[in-house]
């Protein structure tokens, strides 16, 4: 059932937007309330409005903390037009209906972002405006309720065509959209809570977050997909090339992941399913790139790249042979750019560096959600303990380390061989631990990689001694591990007796 606009309440913090709808309701004769600083900026622009406390008979008070929260104002919103009861109570109080609310919230996740002033946060809680708002989405079959800057051109449309009315579908979708953003709002009031008391698991959870893309498709064609920031930064830039894919972000996310625990200005990852192929530092970009590409050419086939530095000229040439179909770098030189965008669907992206892996991770199974807190500390010596007869150099305890970072981020059963802080064969996602040994070394002798200074990572403990054996009959020299087998006394012994560097994590880094 359409509906006639007759009485419109505006109270925004966010005013820019406003002279999208003013000559409308001023077109349609639409009576306008309004408080504080909305109501001086709709007096200054020319357009009559009744200030809430004429309205109400009843000044602000609190420092504006209550001013709309008002028997009049929302008896106004919430009574029933065609209920008899409603109307005579409306009739004896003398109370008028209000049948347009137009709110934004005080900006609380904007201010926590620039502050840490706990009472300037506090008094960006917004306590009016939800409750306006979720008046008026209760009582969507007589009001229209606006929470966004995007509906007010909606607004204006709907108004035009039906000449000051408004259908009941439009409203009802309004309500749908008011509710899902109160909820947001206070999610993001929980979660602030959350944090600053330190609790990680409350006794209850919203998760919040904001539509960036509808995709295509999810991970296969049939399946709907959809991104959301749970932020109000968006890290990713597209520079060139096609819409990103529900797998294109799922590597590209992985891959920031392992990109932000290595040096700065340094790093190339290239990742396919979710899993690196290839990874290297370098001081020299383009040894970077490449020798992240030649651990796994085969796999790297249109992978996605990730780089912590701005990609010049020369590593653009080189990454133009290949085929790829994402890049994702700090930034991009000018010609880079240039040479990079004559491959029309190359996904290229610029990570605008404010990515950081999340505190929490949640999975869902079937109804459930199960979190954790992320594994991304860094690594020290002090994690490590070398047990074995034979030391290691210091280059060689740093290239241990590296290869047991990149460990953590390969599926689990995962075995990285690495030599002079680039990767040279990766076995991961097997039940067996010696499956995964065997497909590192398998890729390694697959591409000639040296193994002059070849060393081992592995993301848990080995619970036997063959695994070790088929990696150091294939030239490793040196094996990092977790402790924590019952038979890690016959694995340092085996490491003793073949003259080979061992050292024990004492964390075990699972990824599943």
């Amino acid at each position: 059932m359409n509906k006639k606009i007759k009485r419109a309440l505006i109270s925004v913090s966010d005013k820019s937007h406003l002279n999208k709808i003013l000559p409308t309701l001023k077109k349609f004769k639409i009576e306008i309330l309004s408080s504080g600083g909305t109501y001086k900026y709709i007096k200054k622009h020319g357009f009559k409005c009744t200030e809430i406390s004429d309205f109400t008979n009843f000044q602000e008070i609190l420092d504006g903390r209550v001013k709309t929260l008002h028997p009049k104002i929302h008896s106004g919103i919430l009574f029933k037009r065609g209920n008899k009861k409603h109307l005579n109570q409306m009739k004896i109080q003398d109370f008028k209906n209000i049948d347009l609310v137009i709110v934004n919230f005080y900006p609380f996740e904007k201010t926590v972002l620039k502050t840490n002033d706990e009472n300037k946060i506090i008094e960006n809680i917004d306590i009016g405006g939800p409750a306006l708002v979720r008046s008026a989405a209760k009582n969507f079959r007589d009001v229209v309720v606006i929470t966004s800057n995007y509906q007010l051109e909606n607004l204006t449309h709907e108004m035009n065509i039906n000449k000051g009315f408004t259908s009941l579908k439009f409203r009802k979708n309004l309500s749908q959209e008011a509710f899902n953003e109160t909820a947001y709002y206070d999610s993001s009031i929980s979660k602030y809570f959350n944090k600053i008391n330190g609790c990680s698991f409350p006794k209850k959870i919203t998760i919040n977050g904001k539509l960036v893309n509808k995709l295509r498709y999810g991970e296969n064609p049939h399946q709907l997909g959809a991104i959301y920031s749970r932020n109000n930064f968006n890290e990713l830039e597209k520079l060139n090339g096609k819409d990103l894919s529900y797998n294109n972000y799922n590597d590209i996310y992985y891959g920031l992941d392992i990109v932000n625990s290595l040096p700065k200005e340094k790093g190339t990852i290239i990742i396919k399913h979710a899993n690196p192929s290839g990874v290297s530092i370098n001081k020299k970009q383009i040894y970077s790139f490449k020798q992240a590409y030649n651990c796994d050419p085969v796999s790297a086939f249109g992978g996605v790249i990730i780089c912590n530095y701005k990609i010049n000229y020369e590593t653009a040439k080189e990454i133009n042979k290949k085929f790829f179909e994402v890049i994702v770098a700090k930034d991009f030189n000018y010609k880079a750019l240039s040479i990079l965008k004559k491959k029309k669907n190359l996904r290229i992206i610029k990570n605008n560096q404010k990515y950081e892996s999340n505190e929490i991770i949640i999975n869902t199974l079937s109804r459930n959600l199960i979190l954790q807190n992320s594994d991304n500390d860094k690594f020290d010596k002090k994690n490590f303990k070398i047990v074995s007869k034979r030391k290691p150099s210091k280059k060689i305890l740093n290239d241990l380390i590296f290869a047991f970072n990149i460990c953590r981020f390969v599926k689990s059963n995962a075995v990285v061989l690495t030599n002079d802080f680039s990767t040279v064969g990766i076995g991961s996602g097997q039940p067996s631990r010696l499956d995964s040994c065997e497909i590192a070394v398998s890729k390694m002798r697959k591409f000639n990689h040296k193994t002059e200074n070849l060393v081992a990572a592995s993301d848990a403990f080995f619970p036997f001694v063959d695994g070790i054996e088929l990696l150091i009959q294939s030239g490793v020299k040196a094996i990092i591990q977790p402790y924590g087998s019952i038979r890690d006394k016959e694995i340092i012994k085996f490491a003793n007796d073949t003259n080979t560097v061992l050292v024990f994590s004492k964390t075990r880094h699972f990824r599943h």
